[in-house]
């Protein structure tokens, strides 16, 4: 697999760029002089220039510092809710699947009922109830993704309890949850690895379009989205403002897409390089 994921190129262009914008968050404070917080206003909405390399907002603080600092937030935002609704609508997809048709009912009800509301009315709601915070955002994305998750968990599991093997251990008496842990996981991982990675751009997208219409991360926090919306109403005059938070966002969303696509392909079996 490790081979495999060198011989394709798509995939090694995406994580390289995932990486270098994750160390650029990451070392934030080393790769620029600048405060994202400080106000200069003095220095307000300067052009992008040897002093200020994407310029300043109507405040005066300088945009790549903000914009690195609000990648930090958004790539946060992205991992951490994404992996706790994989791992949530990973266990309860087992349980649907492997546990009687009681728990098949009531775990798939539950997730047709967050899949019925639109995922960002769904989100919006969560966040008029609980309040704009970084607590809040991962909340929402989590109630919005664990329920597809848990349906195409819970698909794959049936398949997997079809082979023989698994019928082999059931007849031998193994307990449910030494087949889950020894048989039905591991072969899952490919599975769980590209949902993984193909719902972190839905949520950067999502924690963008929440702080966007200033119901998510809230200032003095920094956010991609957050910066956008801040910036809307100079769009035309100073168009820098909304186009470097706006690059950053298409060109995470796109890295984590064409990996995700990427390692959908190499964790097939029927494909072939």
């Amino acid at each position: 697999m490790v081979k495999s994921f060198f011989q394709n190129k798509v995939a090694v262009i995406s994580v390289a760029v995932i990486v270098i914008i994750g160390l650029m968050a990451v070392f934030a404070p080393f790769l620029t002089p600048y405060d994202a917080q400080r106000q200069d206003l003095v220095a307000r909405l300067k052009a992008p220039g040897a002093e200020h390399l994407l310029g300043t907002d109507e405040l005066g603080r300088d945009v790549f510092a903000r914009m690195l600092y609000g990648a930090r937030v958004s790539l946060l935002i992205a991992v951490i809710p994404t992996a706790l609704a994989v791992f949530l609508g990973t266990i309860l997809g087992i349980a649907s699947a492997y546990y009687g048709k009681v728990a098949d009912l009531i775990i798939m009800w539950f997730a047709d009922v967050t899949l019925a509301f639109p995922g960002m009315l769904l989100a919006m709601a969560i966040m008029y109830s609980f309040g704009g915070s970084f607590l809040s955002v991962i909340i929402s994305i989590i109630i919005m993704e664990w329920g597809s998750i848990a349906r195409i968990v819970r698909s794959v599991t049936m398949s997997i309890t079809e082979n023989e093997y698994i019928q082999a251990a059931r007849t031998m008496g193994v307990r449910k949850i030494v087949i889950v842990i020894k048989h039905i996981l591991p072969n899952l991982v490919p599975t769980l690895i590209v949902l993984f990675t193909l719902n972190i751009p839905s949520s950067i997208l999502s924690e963008s379009a929440l702080s966007f219409l200033g119901i998510g991360i809230q200032p003095p926090e920094v956010s991609l989205g957050l910066m956008i919306n801040q910036s809307k109403a100079l769009i035309f005059q100073k168009p820098w403002l909304a186009l470097a938070p706006s690059l950053m966002i298409m060109i995470l969303v796109l890295a984590f897409n064409y990996l995700g696509d990427a390692l959908r392909d190499i964790l097939d079996p029927k494909t072939k390089y």
